[in-house]
């Protein structure tokens, strides 16, 4: 935009220029041809006293001599008698016409311009003065003041080019920043404003910007005590839950129970305490593999009292993804437990982790009815089989925060096949373009 600008104020000043230097250069050749013949007029004219005194050749010959013209043999002069003083150069014809008509004229000769000045004197008679003016005498001057005109002209542009980038500086710096804190805001920073600047137009959109962060600050304020107050109104029947799995006695089933009701009851803790807490600094990367052997450890108990058979594949090695353990542990638990929720019993499910230049595959494949619509199952609050329709759109966000994706296809085993893929190196906000292109790992 700033060369755009700059680009802009050099041709309109340009044409400006031009528009006014070429005519001015034309006149300025012009008015030295003319002081060059009106010179050459004043040194005929001076002649006319001689000529009317006295008839000698030898006094006009000292006469002409006299004359800058004169001097350099560039004068000469037609006397009544026919007799010639000086070196002639226009043809005899255009004399007597001259002489005829008693005009001045101007005969172009090679070299030159031989300027032609009748002098009328007593007793009906004329005289003819003939003055040659060079070409160079013609232009004497006019090169110089070309000079001086493109140095002016040269001047205004790379002013005007100059005032131009300053301007267009000014309003590219203020675009800069407004485009630097909007990524800012992209990227999670709701802190960022920025200072308005610039042409009114920029400086408009710069106060916009700052109402629309501080009116999406509050809102998500808003939603995050919504959601903590939600949460903490769940400890009433989570209690009585609690006190329900209590009196279960003793066994798997029983132990398995209470189990849950803990687990459900720290999930409810972290959320009342990250809704309280949005700025609190969290763990940003985690294990996958031993997340996932535990988190299957834990569901097997479940899949042994369905007796589902199922493995892990590839979670032998540590295998580092870019979230937080708890949101990994969501998107693991809510894939496998639509596995659980969505299948008959008996139904064979299996779990892998793959890693592949930076990108890390969780498969989970079973061999149920599978999914019909797969295009839709990942659409926020969209379901074919009775449920919210929530799960698989926090899994397509958990993998999306990596710069990776959720694909849902017909697995191997008959049902459904769920890949979550996570890009280990997410790219920076500003380095949108290289994120675009990472955004589909497996390709």
């Amino acid at each position: 935009m700033r060369r755009a600008l700059a680009l802009v104020a050099l041709a309109a000043t340009s044409m400006v220029c031009l528009s006014f230097l070429v005519p001015l250069g034309l006149m300025i050749k012009e008015m030295a041809r003319d002081r060059a013949m009106s010179d050459a007029e004043r040194q005929a004219v001076a002649l006319a006293p001689v000529l009317a005194t006295t008839g000698d050749h030898e006094l006009i010959r000292r006469a002409v001599a006299s004359t800058a013209a004169g001097h350099q043999d560039r004068l000469a002069v037609y006397l009544p008698d026919g007799g010639v003083v000086g070196q002639t150069r226009v043809g005899a014809g255009q004399v007597h016409l001259a002489m005829a008509e008693v005009r001045t004229d101007e005969v172009e000769l090679p070299g030159g311009t031989a300027f032609v000045q009748p002098i009328a004197l007593e007793g009906d008679r004329t005289a003819l003065a003939e003055v040659f003016v060079p070409a160079e005498e013609q232009t004497r001057g006019v090169l110089r003041a070309w000079l001086v005109l493109a140095g002016v002209g040269v001047a205004l542009v790379a002013g005007s080019v100059v005032v131009g980038d300053r301007l267009a500086a000014r309003v590219v710096r203020s675009a800069g920043r407004l485009a630097d804190a909007s990524k800012s805001l992209g990227a999670g920073d709701l802190s960022v404003r920025v200072h308005p600047s610039g042409p009114p137009e920029l400086a408009e959109a710069g106060q916009a910007f700052n109402t629309m962060a501080d009116r999406v600050r509050q809102l998500l304020a808003a939603e995050r005590e919504m959601a903590a107050d939600l949460s903490h109104r769940l400890r009433t029947p989570l209690t009585a839950l609690r006190l329900n799995a209590e009196a279960l006695g003793d066994g798997p089933a029983a132990e398995q129970t209470r189990d849950a009701v803990d687990r459900l009851e720290r999930e409810i803790d972290v959320v009342i305490t990250s809704s309280r807490r949005p700025d609190a600094g969290g763990e940003s990367e985690c294990d996958a593999a031993e997340l996932l052997r535990e988190r299957l450890e834990f569901w097997s108990a479940l899949a042994e009292d369905q007796q589902r058979t199922w493995c892990l594949r590839g979670a032998e090695q540590p295998v580092q993804v870019p979230l937080a353990r708890a949101d990994l542990a969501a998107a693991v638990d809510a894939v496998v437990g639509n596995v659980f929720r969505h299948t008959p019993e008996r139904t064979e499910f299996a779990v892998s982790l793959q890693r592949s230049d930076g990108v890390v595959g969780l498969v989970v494949e079973d061999a149920g009815p599978g999914v019909a619509g797969s295009t839709g199952a990942v659409r926020r609050g969209h379901s074919n089989a009775g449920s919210t329709g929530l799960g698989l759109d926090i899994v397509r966000r958990i993998a999306e925060s990596t710069g990776g994706r959720l694909s849902v296809d017909r697995s191997s085993l008959g049902g459904a096949r769920v890949c979550m893929w996570f890009w280990q190196r997410p790219a920076a906000p500003k380095r949108s373009r290289r994120r675009d292109r990472r955004s589909d790992p497996a390709g």
